[in-house]
Protein backbone atom coordinates (compact mmCIF):
# COMPACT_ATOMS: atom_id res chain seq x y z
CA UNK A 1 0.00 0.00 0.00
CA UNK A 2 3.19 2.61 0.76
CA UNK A 3 5.71 3.44 -1.13
CA UNK A 4 7.93 5.67 1.40
CA UNK A 5 7.15 7.29 4.99
CA UNK A 6 9.08 10.06 5.58
CA UNK A 7 9.05 11.97 9.20
CA UNK A 8 10.64 15.22 10.49
CA UNK A 9 13.29 15.56 12.83
CA UNK A 10 14.61 18.70 14.24
CA UNK A 11 18.33 17.08 14.81
CA UNK A 12 18.33 15.36 11.80
CA UNK A 13 22.05 13.56 12.73
CA UNK A 14 20.43 12.32 16.30
CA UNK A 15 17.60 10.60 14.33
CA UNK A 16 20.22 9.31 11.97
CA UNK A 17 21.65 7.80 14.20
CA UNK A 18 18.46 6.38 15.93
CA UNK A 19 17.15 4.89 13.05
CA UNK A 20 20.58 3.42 11.80
CA UNK A 21 20.56 1.49 15.25
CA UNK A 22 16.69 0.79 15.60
CA UNK A 23 16.20 -0.49 11.88
CA UNK A 24 19.64 -2.07 11.80
CA UNK A 25 18.61 -4.70 14.92
CA UNK A 26 15.84 -5.83 12.39
CA UNK A 27 18.31 -6.24 9.31
CA UNK A 28 18.41 -3.14 7.70
CA UNK A 29 20.80 -1.67 5.79
CA UNK A 30 22.46 2.06 7.14
CA UNK A 31 20.56 4.86 5.63
CA UNK A 32 22.04 6.75 2.70
CA UNK A 33 21.91 10.37 1.70
CA UNK A 34 21.63 12.94 2.71
CA UNK A 35 19.71 13.59 -0.63
CA UNK A 36 19.53 17.33 -2.04
CA UNK A 37 17.04 17.88 0.56
CA UNK A 38 18.83 16.92 3.57
CA UNK A 39 16.85 13.58 4.32
CA UNK A 40 18.32 9.99 4.82
CA UNK A 41 16.95 7.02 3.25
CA UNK A 42 16.40 3.84 4.44
CA UNK A 43 15.36 1.45 1.71
CA UNK A 44 13.92 -2.22 1.17
CA UNK A 45 12.26 -3.80 -1.52
CA UNK A 46 9.38 -3.07 -0.30
CA UNK A 47 9.27 0.43 0.07
CA UNK A 48 11.40 3.49 1.77
CA UNK A 49 11.48 5.31 5.36
CA UNK A 50 13.06 8.69 5.37
CA UNK A 51 13.70 11.17 8.11
CA UNK A 52 15.08 14.97 7.23
CA UNK A 53 13.92 18.65 8.18
CA UNK A 54 10.61 19.55 6.79
CA UNK A 55 10.89 20.92 3.34
CA UNK A 56 8.23 24.06 5.01
CA UNK A 57 11.54 25.11 7.30
CA UNK A 58 9.02 25.22 10.04
CA UNK A 59 9.64 23.11 13.13
CA UNK A 60 9.02 19.26 13.26
CA UNK A 61 7.09 17.84 15.28
CA UNK A 62 5.36 14.23 16.02
CA UNK A 63 1.60 13.27 14.81
CA UNK A 64 -0.41 12.91 18.33
CA UNK A 65 -2.00 9.06 17.78
CA UNK A 66 0.44 8.49 14.72
CA UNK A 67 2.55 5.03 14.78
CA UNK A 68 4.91 3.83 12.18
CA UNK A 69 5.32 -0.15 12.60
CA UNK A 70 8.33 -1.71 11.14
CA UNK A 71 8.14 -5.40 10.22
CA UNK A 72 10.31 -7.72 12.48
CA UNK A 73 11.32 -11.52 10.95
CA UNK A 74 11.77 -12.70 14.65
CA UNK A 75 10.66 -11.83 18.28
CA UNK A 76 14.17 -11.52 19.36
CA UNK A 77 14.74 -8.90 16.15
CA UNK A 78 12.13 -7.19 18.54
CA UNK A 79 13.76 -6.81 21.61
CA UNK A 80 17.02 -5.92 19.46
CA UNK A 81 14.75 -2.84 17.54
CA UNK A 82 14.14 -1.62 21.31
CA UNK A 83 17.65 -1.89 22.95
CA UNK A 84 19.27 -0.86 19.76
CA UNK A 85 16.52 2.31 19.72
CA UNK A 86 16.93 3.12 23.44
CA UNK A 87 20.93 3.09 23.18
CA UNK A 88 20.67 5.19 20.19
CA UNK A 89 19.10 8.00 21.84
CA UNK A 90 15.08 7.08 21.75
CA UNK A 91 12.83 6.86 25.18
CA UNK A 92 10.88 3.27 25.59
CA UNK A 93 7.60 3.34 26.17
CA UNK A 94 4.07 1.79 26.57
CA UNK A 95 4.54 -1.72 27.77
CA UNK A 96 7.54 -3.49 28.08
CA UNK A 97 8.60 -5.37 24.91
CA UNK A 98 7.42 -8.47 24.28
CA UNK A 99 4.02 -10.32 23.58
CA UNK A 100 0.32 -8.90 23.10
CA UNK A 101 -3.20 -10.92 22.93
CA UNK A 102 -5.82 -9.55 21.17
CA UNK A 103 -8.14 -8.79 18.08
CA UNK A 104 -5.28 -9.14 16.24
CA UNK A 105 -3.83 -12.56 17.44
CA UNK A 106 -0.95 -12.82 19.38
CA UNK A 107 1.97 -9.96 18.34
CA UNK A 108 5.35 -9.42 19.52
CA UNK A 109 5.77 -5.46 19.83
CA UNK A 110 8.30 -2.99 21.27
CA UNK A 111 7.16 0.94 20.99
CA UNK A 112 9.42 3.82 20.99
CA UNK A 113 10.04 7.32 20.84
CA UNK A 114 12.66 8.67 18.10
CA UNK A 115 14.71 11.82 19.04
CA UNK A 116 12.11 14.11 17.46
CA UNK A 117 9.17 12.35 19.61
CA UNK A 118 7.50 10.33 16.70
CA UNK A 119 6.02 7.08 17.98
CA UNK A 120 7.78 4.00 16.66
CA UNK A 121 7.34 0.03 16.55
CA UNK A 122 8.79 -3.18 15.62
CA UNK A 123 5.79 -6.20 15.37
CA UNK A 124 6.21 -9.57 14.99
CA UNK A 125 3.73 -11.55 14.02
CA UNK A 126 4.11 -15.39 14.55
CA UNK A 127 2.22 -17.39 11.11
Amino acid sequence: MFTHITVGANDVEASRKFYDAALGALGMESASGPDPKGRYWWRTARGAFAVGKPIDGEPACHANGGTIGFHAKTPEMVQAFHDAGVAAGGTAIEDPPGERNGAFGTLNLAYLRDPSGNKVCALYRAG
